[in-house]
């Protein structure tokens, strides 16, 4: 009897946890019928605000087309580059659709899908400032946000230049058009957006970092999520849909493939 009441104990401890493990963000968002994203709405064209104070943008559209696909609502979570992991471990999103470079440090805290965008690394500058590539910001300040891994890339480039961060994309934009810094490092599509916008400025060809492959980020732990936000993900990319929003948004055709070349 005693060791079929331990029998019996250890099979409710399994079921139990079997339960557990097969709770999932994708059941929780069915349940709830809403897909709670973050995004960062200080980025343009990936992320900002229309006229009627709604989010607008690449990122945002990407996360309207995943909650279509679930058959739910979207509600876009403004966000930060510093508060993207932050939002994952509390469970104040489901996703994170903003520019988030998939790296192997990060992966130690939070879960990264397959790539849904590329971009170079660049550098924004004033057409009159003479600067061509990080040989020319020795002792000059490159602005860079907070949260963002392109700091790291300065130092490494060029010892000699100044890191000075910023909050958010736009504020280290407006730093180089009012003269608080001489150059800021960023996405390539958000740069050359920002010098279509403004005629005195340029962006640098020379790629600061090696092209990056900038990821949907999702809570660590939850296998079941990440496949569905992968296998959606090849949906979106090979229907056509993901091409015919990147137009939408740059104007232009995918700069760079999808899948690495190493």
């Amino acid at each position: 009897m005693a060791a079929v009441g331990s029998l019996s104990a250890c099979t409710s401890a399994a079921g139990a946890g079997a339960a557990n493990q097969q709770s999932s963000t994708l059941q929780d968002i069915t349940r709830r019928g809403t897909l709670n994203v973050a995004s960062c709405l200080t980025f343009p064209p990936f992320g900002s605000m229309d006229k009627h104070n709604k989010p607008q943008g690449f990122d945002v559209d990407v996360a309207g087309a995943m909650a279509k696909a679930l058959g739910v609502k979207v509600n876009v979570v403004d966000t930060t580059s510093a508060n993207r992991i932050p939002n994952l471990q509390t469970k104040k999103v489901d996703a994170v659709v903003c520019n988030f470079t998939a790296t192997a440090e990060r992966a130690k805290q939070v879960a990264f899908t397959d790539p849904y965008i590329v971009a170079g690394e660049v550098m924004l500058v004033k057409k009159s400032s003479g600067i061509n590539g990080l040989k020319d910001v020795s002792g000059k300040t490159v602005a860079v946000t907070k949260g963002s891994t392109n700091g790291d890339a300065i130092k490494a480039g060029n010892p000699k230049a100044k890191v000075q961060e910023y909050d958010t994309s736009a504020a280290a934009v407006l730093a180089v058009k009012q003269g608080q810094a001489d150059a800021m490092v960023e996405d390539s599509n958000f740069l050359n957006f920002q010098a279509k916008s403004d005629p005195s400025l340029k962006v640098t060809k020379d790629s600061v970092v090696p092209l990056e492959y900038n990821s949907i980020g999702v809570p660590a732990g939850d296998p079941a999520w990440l496949q569905w936000v992968n296998t959606w993900l090849r949906e979106f990319n090979t229907s056509g849909q993901a091409e015919a929003v990147y137009k939408k948004w740059f104007g232009v055709h995918r700069v760079y493939p999808l899948n690495p070349s190493y």
